[in-house]
């Protein structure tokens, strides 16, 4: 049987450009700073992998703890989602720079236990 419906196409790498202007920085850089007030209050919900709601929690901690000492870390709530699969840490930031939030995300994007954070 011939898959003449589905034919191969080659696509060169090579010809693709980077969108110059659009990202700065890294990934998890905040990209319009001009459109940020600081300071701020700012709610956050990190989503952790299914199955490790203790170990989100706990690294959850260990990086708000060490990035802003003044942080209550027992006024974050933990919630399960509606299925009961995942589960979410939220926390209410006070935040006086960008830099705080790019170091802020840039430590939760290497977190382990962290599926999505928003």
């Amino acid at each position: 049987m011939s898959d003449n419906n589905n034919p191969k196409r080659d696509v060169k790498v090579t010809e693709l450009v980077a969108n110059d202007g659009i990202l700065k920085g890294k990934k998890t850089d905040v990209q319009n700073p001009e459109l940020w007030e600081f300071p701020m209050n700012y709610p956050l919900s990190i989503i952790g992998h299914e199955g490790e709601h203790e170990k989100l929690l706990n690294e959850v901690k260990l990086i708000l703890g060490s990035q802003f000492p003044e942080f209550d870390l027992a006024s974050m709530e933990v919630k399960p989602s509606k299925t009961g699969r995942f589960h979410s840490v939220r926390a209410n930031l006070y935040l006086t720079t960008v830099e705080q939030v790019n170091t802020l995300y840039a430590s939760l994007d290497d977190a382990k236990t962290v599926r999505l954070v928003v």
